[in-house]
């Protein structure tokens, strides 16, 4: 039946009228019916969809656990639909860990594709929630968009689709994980309580360390344990993680220490800045969403916040203070504690407490200049299993270098620098600086001679400290016999 053009304003006229008139009543209805009645009128109504809906439909969400930590079975998802996504119109493209001149595509958002399994169709279906807005405004916990996938079946082959094909899909998605995956590096930015990252691509390796070979063994030897040790850690009724504190002089290598762990162990890098955590909330936030087979960071943590555990005793208000001084005062007050209240108990609690076990297979790092500034509640065994000193540059260490910079296995200015580098402090970072050529000019054996000459420096300036300060202590002992000599 074909309807005149005429009359189409009232036909779309009584169709807006039928549509407010039920929009009205469904309004009604849900603000004056009993709820048990509305609950088993759900019931019914979902009843009836699922017995004229001939589909299954199961959600992989890519966060369990009301948003604490991501779920393993959606980045497996992620990488099977990678290859298996043929017929999706909208990709997404990432590098891939084994060519550089090849992308992996993978499907987009509110994308879908088909997938065949033994002779039968199911359809994958890509989406994301948008987190609710709070009451009161802006959120200092702003929550990211949460994308799922959809698998879709006919009911008829729910046997086959839940066990023999979803098990398919378990095992191909990671072999494709662990063909393609590169370790990345995370962050939680600036005033982020999420975790941001990009393609962790440091070069470091322990041989490339300079530090004496017993010691690079032994710590080597230390994180393979710990991969192989689950089974050990369960046994014995500890989470599975350990903790390593590095400490030394600038220019000693923690950094580099930590990226030679992570290319070791092929972890992720975490680079908890903990200043910009707000507080002991977020901070368990932030550190719940990590992964297993990662590598949790804190750098120099004597200077990242209060962590020492001492507390500042509480200043006496002078009787005759005025209420309008002690108001300012305190208003400035809370200016200047505006930033971070992480607190120490915050942060062990993570270390060492009941959250500890929310993850497996991690590593905890702090660096640190100045370790006698830590409280010892931090340093102790247990939480800090490992303590590894990372001092000034060895003869060993050199020769690492030399190694890396001038790929030098000997030279006759090696016994020079042998003498003198026991008797200075010089740093692996300033080593490294005097062993690089600055120009195409400058061949092995000048950088050995520029390094020669810093080391020279360094120990005609220590032994004119060493004669000002024993000069310094014959002055002070002859003007305090020449004082008792005038008392007498």
């Amino acid at each position: 039946m074909i309807i005149p053009v005429s009359s189409m304003p009232e036909t779309w006229g009584a169709v807006g009228s039928a549509v407010v008139t039920f929009i009205f009543f469904w309004d009604m209805f849900r603000r004056y019916c009993p709820p048990e009645l509305r609950r088993y009128l759900e019931k019914c109504t979902s009843r009836l969809s699922g017995f004229l809906n001939p589909y299954i439909q199961i959600s992989i969400h890519e966060y369990t656990g009301n948003h604490l930590r991501p779920h393993e079975a959606y980045s497996i998802v992620d990488a099977y639909l990678s290859v298996n996504s043929t017929d999706a119109k909208r990709l997404k493209a990432e590098m891939t860990k084994e060519n550089e001149n090849k992308l992996m595509l993978s499907m987009d958002e509110y994308e879908k594709t088909t997938d065949e399994f033994n002779g039968v169709q199911v359809k994958w279906i890509s989406g994301k929630v948008s987190p609710p807005p709070r009451a009161g405004g802006v959120s200092y916990y702003p929550e990211p968009d949460r994308r799922y996938y959809k698998l879709k079946f006919h009911k008829c082959y729910k046997k086959m689709m839940t066990e023999a094909y979803l098990e398919h899909v378990i095992k191909r998605g990671r072999e494709i994980q662990a063909r393609n995956r590169q370790r990345k590096l995370y962050t939680n930015g600036h005033s982020k309580s999420y975790w941001s990252h990009i393609v962790f691509e440091h070069p470091a390796k322990f041989s490339t360390l300079a530090m004496e070979q017993e010691k690079k063994e032994e710590i080597v030897e230390d994180l393979l344990t710990f991969t192989k040790s689950k089974d050990y850690y369960a046994r014995i009724g500890k989470a599975w993680k350990r903790g390593y504190l590095l400490y030394g002089p600038p220019g000693t290598g923690k950094s580099t220490m930590i990226a030679a762990m992570a290319n070791l162990l092929d972890y992720d890098v975490y680079d908890l800045e903990l200043t910009s955590v707000k507080d002991n909330t977020e901070l368990r936030k932030l550190l719940t969403e990590t992964t297993t087979k990662s590598i949790i960071v804190i750098e120099d943590i004597d200077c990242s916040l209060d962590l020492t555990g001492q507390r500042k005793k509480k200043e006496e208000k002078p009787a005759d203070e005025k209420p309008e001084k002690v108001e300012k005062r305190s208003s400035r007050k809370e200016k200047e504690e505006s930033g971070s209240k992480v607190t120490l108990s915050g942060l062990l609690n993570f270390i060492d407490g009941l959250w500890s076990a929310c993850a497996g297979e991690r590593l905890i790092v702090f660096t640190t200049n100045y370790v006698d500034k830590l409280d010892p509640a931090l340093t102790r065994r247990g939480r800090m299993d490992k303590h590894i000193e990372l001092s000034y540059c060895k003869y060993e260490g050199f020769k690492v270098l030399a190694r890396n910079y001038l790929e030098l296995e000997a030279h006759p200015l090696f016994q020079s620098i042998e003498e003198l580098i026991q008797e200075v402090e010089i740093t692996p970072a300033d080593v490294a600086e005097n062993l690089m050529p600055k120009s195409a000019k400058e061949g092995p054996e000048q950088c050995l001679r520029n390094l020669i000459c810093i080391l020279e420096e360094t120990k005609n300036r220590k032994c004119r400290e060493v004669k000002d300060a024993d000069t310094n202590d014959d002055a002070a002992a002859a003007q305090e016999t020449h004082a008792m000599e005038i008392s007498m």
